[in-house]
């Protein structure tokens, strides 16, 4: 009979192993200057004009754009509550006011299986923020599965704010990053956008934790049929980075279910290995305690008998004990009354004393022997081996099946 499934954090509970639930979505982060065009691709990226979009730095905060059931706009707190992964956001001081989320219902390319995060437009000068918006942004990189860098043509893309935060990035994330020359359809003629491209180029070269080989720089803009354009677009190359790394991220997440599963059943096996132990444990102590408590109680009954009883007639020990016991018991108190009338009776005070305190000895060694340590139940311990049955059984054949499920949409039929 298995548990009822509740997923591996419940099976887990009481194990002492930490697992985290895995993202359901894919977490892409947009980061660069102001108007470099990150709000407008979210909108064509969902098909929807969900944010508001400018030459003015119409992003001041954070906005978080996901799919759901139905058009909703939350903010502040009631996001950190819908990403919980997102907390520790909330330590920044002044920056749960700028957060928000919305909830679009667009079905358009992958976006069911994306978290889109919008960030602030990064400005030089004496442009303040009402939080520290490096570190904000420094979180998030830190989570998110992709980094999205929008560089524009038109004169703002070396802004040294956003080269410092993509270095900052680049130093712990280089391989999440993806540089896009965003607008590229307004950088004016061919001979006009190398030269953008290669001042980008070049400036990036400058900062060691991007100067490294590889540099890649794509040219992306929003396709418009009525506004055709001499430039390569490489903005369908976006949408497959996006759907990459949704498939790496679904094959992760079922590699780690494996990985739960064997730090699970592992556990469950120490947990078993341990509880064995500490009742072997249990049993020597619990031997050595009760011989220490049958000493204690032998020394004191001897030490009173023989001091009540010790010139008592064989006659009288068998009224009171019985003829068979009665010879014994003379046999012991002939020599204990040898020993005890041999000496001087304030010896038989400190003899005394020193009795009652080797008994009080004993019973305090009986007591530390006897204290057991906890075990589990034998109904508790068959839960634990149903658990490990159903690992082995249920979860680790699903993950099997769902990644030959996954096998069977990603590849051609011809290939399989």
């Amino acid at each position: 009979m298995y548990p009822v499934p509740g997923g591996l954090i419940k099976i887990s509970s009481g194990l002492n192993v930490d697992l985290l639930p895995p993202r359901k979505k894919v977490t892409v982060l947009l980061i660069g200057n102001h108007s470099a065009g990150k709000s407008s691709f979210i909108n064509w990226y969902i098909e929807e004009h969900i944010l508001k979009t400018g030459v003015a730095i119409e992003t001041q905060g954070f906005s978080f754009v996901t799919s759901g059931k139905k058009r909703e706009t939350l903010t502040g707190n009631a996001t950190l509550h819908l990403y919980p992964h997102f907390k520790p956001l909330a330590e920044i001081k002044g920056l749960v006011d700028y957060i928000t989320t919305e909830i679009s219902t667009s079905k358009q390319k992958k976006f069911g299986l994306v978290t889109f995060i919008d960030t602030p437009g990064l400005v030089d000068g004496e442009m303040n923020y009402p939080f520290d918006v490096d570190k904000a942004i420094q979180f998030l990189g830190n989570i998110s599965d992709l980094i999205f860098v929008f560089f524009d043509p038109i004169g703002q893309a070396l802004r040294k704010r956003t080269l410092n935060v993509v270095e900052a990035l680049s130093a712990k994330h280089g391989e999440k990053i993806k540089l896009f020359l965003s607008k590229a359809d307004e950088a004016g003629n061919e001979i006009d956008r190398q030269k953008v491209l290669m001042q980008i180029v070049q400036e990036l070269c400058k900062r060691p934790n991007l100067n490294r080989q590889g540099l890649e720089l794509q040219t992306i803009y929003l396709p418009n049929p009525n506004k055709p354009v001499r430039c390569v677009n490489q903005i369908e190359d976006v949408c497959k980075e996006v759907e990459k790394t949704i498939h790496r991220t679904v094959q992760n997440t079922l590699n780690t279910l494996e990985q739960d599963c064997q730090r699970i059943e592992n556990a469950i096996v120490n947990e078993i290995n341990v509880n064995q132990y500490r009742q072997s444990e249990n049993m020597r102590s619990s031997g050595k305690g009760i011989l220490m408590l049958l000493s204690a109680i032998v020394l004191f009954a001897s030490f009173v008998l023989g001091v009540l009883f010790s010139n008592t007639p064989r006659e009288g020990l068998a009224n009171m004990f019985g003829n068979t016991l009665a010879d014994v018991l003379v046999i012991y108190f002939r020599g204990f009354s040898y020993v005890w009338n041999s000496v001087s009776e304030d010896d038989h005070v400190s003899i005394t004393a020193f009795v009652v305190i080797l008994v009080i000895c004993l019973m305090i060694l009986s007591r530390w022997y006897i204290r057991l340590s906890p075990t589990i139940s034998r109904k508790q311990k068959q839960v634990l081996l149903e658990r490990k049955d159903y690992l082995r059984t249920v979860i680790i054949n699903r993950k099997r099946q769902l990644y030959d499920d996954y096998l069977k949409q990603s590849v051609a039929d011809h290939e399989l």
